[in-house]
């Protein structure tokens, strides 16, 4: 199953950029204003070095009104890498999903604070999850519940591969989650509303909701209320049932087999939320996520705010690290759908990283959306633990000074 990884865009405030300069693209809409763009910082960002373990990048960035966007040579090849290339976009899904779940709650089709149980009825074992669960819960990874596949065999590197066309369905992921056959069914972590902890199978449950109260497919609904509205043209759900190749132009990713061969993924299966996307197209997202044009003000509040304990505080993080650094080092910093990432001058940076076999993405802006940016790497190998340096280094150039 696919994993998401948290962006520290804080941490790469530390980081120096050295590196040689990258085959680029750029484009401007102001040059030479005060707190710009460094171009020739981002070019130098987005080079592709050996520890970095990619293939190729694709970036975009926007910062007080000047745009600039790249991207790096192809490494196995040496071929140039369109800057409207798409890639998988894993996790960067589920503000999407928490999208239309808020906009069925203005609809008055479902209420957040609502249980799960209410609405999916013997979904969550009642012997093991006796608390409720709200559907707010869900969206803010403070649920409790169990992993994706939590308790599985882990796999080869080969066993991955070979498995990047399977497709699951909502029901599948759940029933193999809480009703596994041959191992022990997992319990919750912890009491509904007392942690948070980033939790995808929360957003499978989410998934099934948004298609037991719609009655609609995952991929209709997304459609309708996202991608059409916002003109993402280049974003596409995948097929349900089939695996499907990145659209071309694409950002070329790769896994490594146990031997080290390379193997092109381009062609996966995935979940009913897979997508692919491209630079251009995030952004459109994030700017219409942010402007209201998706969600009416009560609702974008929710992408804003981070659940809170009975004592008003920001809910502890479960295992007292990976949110934030600084002062709030430990508690909560996911909301519905988004994760917060403060810049050491007092900037708020609000966006999702997303994971899937060969690629890493990320989609983080302002509120005010004078800053944003929108990147992918393609891997070149084995995955590599934390956030992909070249993120890291993106993220100094873009919004460091």
């Amino acid at each position: 199953m696919r994993r998401s990884s948290a962006l520290f865009l804080t941490a790469a405030m530390t980081c120096a950029v050295v590196a040689p300069l990258a085959v680029a693209t750029a484009a401007t809409a102001a040059t030479g204003a005060s707190g710009g763009l460094d171009r020739a910082a981002l070019r130098e960002a987005i080079a592709v070095r050996p520890d970095d373990h990619a293939s190729g990048v694709v970036a975009e960035v926007h910062k007080n009104g000047q745009t600039w966007r790249g991207t790096s040579g192809y490494v196995v090849t040496g071929q140039h890498i369109s800057p409207d290339a798409h890639f998988r976009i894993g996790s960067i899904t589920k503000p999407m999903e928490a999208v239309i779940l808020l906009q069925l709650s203005a609809e008055g089709r479902i209420d957040l604070d609502e249980s799960v149980q209410h609405y999916l009825p013997g979904l969550l074992p009642e012997d093991r999850f006796k608390e409720p669960v709200s559907v707010r819960q869900l969206l803010n990874h403070s649920s409790g519940l169990p992993h994706d596949l939590e308790g599985a065999p882990g796999v080869s590197p080969d066993e991955e591969i070979e498995r990047r066309h399977d497709y699951l369905t909502f029901d599948e992921v759940i029933r193999q989650t809480l009703r596994p056959e041959g191992r022990p069914a997992p319990g919750p972590h912890f009491s509904p509303g007392t942690r948070q902890e980033y939790n995808s199978f929360g957003y499978r449950v989410a998934g099934r909701l948004i298609e037991e109260i719609t009655g609609n497919p995952y991929q209709d609904e997304v459609t309708t209320r996202i991608l059409k509205p916002l003109k993402m043209r280049e974003t596409r759900p995948v097929a349900p049932g089939r695996s499907r190749p990145v659209p071309r132009p694409y950002l070329p990713g790769y896994l490594s087999k146990g031997d080290g061969t390379p193997v092109d993924v381009n062609v996966q299966g995935g979940l009913p939320t897979s997508m692919t996307s491209t630079t251009g197209d995030l952004d459109r997202f994030i700017s219409g996520l942010f402007d209201g044009r998706l969600l009416r003000p009560a609702q974008a509040a929710e992408l804003f705010t981070v659940p809170k304990g009975a004592d008003g505080k920001p809910l502890p993080y479960a295992d007292g690290s990976n949110c934030n650094t600084g002062p709030g080092k430990g508690t909560a910093c996911y909301s519905v759908g988004l994760m917060s990432v403060p810049l050491p001058d007092g900037t708020v940076l609000w966006g999702k990283t997303g994971s899937d076999p060969g690629y890493r993405s990320g989609v983080f802006a302002s509120r005010d959306l004078s800053r944003r940016a929108v990147y992918s790497t393609g891997t070149s190998g084995a995955p590599v633990n934390g956030a992909p340096p070249v993120s890291l280094r993106l993220s100094l150039a873009a919004f460091g000074n």
